[in-house]
């Protein structure tokens, strides 16, 4: 095997991908093509060992710079049993944004002490389950969640909360992503926190332990990030202030979001001038921590070749809604031809009846043909999340890969599963 080009899509596929000699792509030490017949396509395919790496490099580099700091894996980032159950098996907590992540962050055995709630619209049954489970710490995002709170914690226990607060810090992402500015849907105006404090300071049934802000998602530089600290700081002393996540991942050649130690440099640096030194900071990454570590393959099914040349395959919409929703670039590379000259500019289409069903809206490959597999890369982070039935197409499967090994830790759905929910 020869190591993988640097100025091609690869350099965005986990660490460690590898081409072979014939020009096919291996992945966590498996080529693709052994994987398509495995498992077929499409196929999200992590590798095991670059998420493992991320995960360590948050947790090293938060407790070097704060030894009283937690990290708390995202999950609505990568909501699946198998990569929370990693998070745990490297020290990390679980934030969980509903009931269905709660369950399976407990199916992943997390402690339940370190698991954080969030939501800005909680059902009853969702604080009923946390609270029956005795999670950590539930965020409360407006004073419905303090009267639902009161209502559902057991008579003499207390419920450890934060209260989010709106920092008013405005960074530049894509606007539905955008979550720490004025108006926000998430957190309380900090013209209301000091009166939703007191409230919960004069509740027997709650604790109130401190402050959560988050402003955002996919933001390339820390500064944006930092600047929240200052607004809860002017908040008063607490014993545990939970900064968010935020940091942006590199889906292109134009990304360059900063690193986990310019990050953390950034961040901890705002902390030690607002925050007291004694008290608990919790990071909550998740695009950044999965997003890279993960690429989806695909069978090219048709080619069209004319005023412009569309490569489509058997995916799309129903497994990266990123592009619709965002218009998030993507890259993509033939999996068998990775090294041959691209030679063609193509625009990568799915399967899924919308003119909007497109992958890569322009790209130089290679000339496909049809069979040929086509990866495309940083698929990690809210693709599996938010994949749907769209013309009742089945979920893809999600595969782990390690030193050459792979096992899929999410199956594939099958049609009887589309027809489960069918009622005579």
């Amino acid at each position: 095997m020869c190591p993988v080009a640097k100025s091609s899509a690869v350099d965005l596929l986990p660490t460690g991908s590898t081409i072979d000699p014939d020009g096919t792509l291996r992945l966590g030490g498996v080529r693709v093509d052994e994987l398509a017949a495995e498992f077929g396509t499409p196929a999200f395919v992590l590798d095991e060992s670059t998420l493992r790496a991320r995960a360590r490099a948050y947790a090293d580099g938060l407790t070097s710079r704060w030894p009283k700091g937690r990290v708390v894996f995202a999950s609505k980032a990568l909501p699946v049993t198998a990569v929370q159950r990693v998070m745990v098996q490297e020290g990390l907590g679980l934030d969980v944004a509903g009931g269905g992540e709660l369950l399976s962050a407990l199916k992943a055995g997390v402690d339940p002490a370190l698991v954080v709630l969030h939501g800005n619209a909680k059902s009853d049954e969702e604080i009923a389950l946390a609270c029956e489970h005795r999670v950590g710490l539930i965020v409360v995002d407006n004073a419905d969640d303090v009267d639902r709170l009161e209502a559902h914690v057991p008579a003499g226990t207390r419920q450890d909360v934060l209260v989010r607060v709106i920092p008013e810090v405005t960074a530049a992402t894509h606007a539905s992503v955008l979550t720490g500015h004025e108006g926000s849907k998430f957190g309380v105006p900090k013209a209301q926190v000091p009166a939703l404090l007191e409230r919960i300071r004069g509740s027997g049934r709650l604790h109130l332990k401190g402050l959560h802000a988050h402003v955002g998602s996919q933001i390339m530089e820390p500064e944006p990030l930092a600047a929240a600290v200052a607004p809860l700081a002017a908040m008063g002393e607490f014993e545990v202030y939970d900064l968010g996540g935020g940091l942006g991942a590199r889906y292109s050649y134009a990304d360059r979001p900063a690193t986990v130690d310019a990050y953390l440099e950034v961040l901890i640096g705002a902390a030690r001038e607002h925050l007291p030194a004694g008290a608990e900071i919790i990071i909550e990454p998740g695009r950044s921590m999965v997003a890279e570590s993960t690429a989806t393959l695909y069978r090219v099914v048709t080619v069209k070749r004319g005023s412009h040349t569309f490569v489509a395959v058997d995916g799309g919409m129903g497994d990266n809604l990123e592009v619709a929703l965002y218009g998030q670039r993507f890259e993509a590379v033939l999996a068998q031809r990775a090294n041959a000259p691209a030679s063609e500019h193509a625009i990568v289409v799915g399967r899924q009846c919308e003119s909007g069903d497109v992958l890569v809206d322009g790209i130089d490959l290679p000339p496909a043909q049809v069979g040929d597999l086509l990866v495309v890369p940083a698929t990690g982070a809210y693709c599996l999340t938010m994949a749907n039935n769209y013309n009742g197409s089945r979920r893809p499967p999600m595969v782990f890969v390690r030193d050459g090994a792979a096992r899929a830790v999410l199956r594939r759905e099958t049609w009887d599963d589309l027809m489960a929910r069918d009622l005579p």
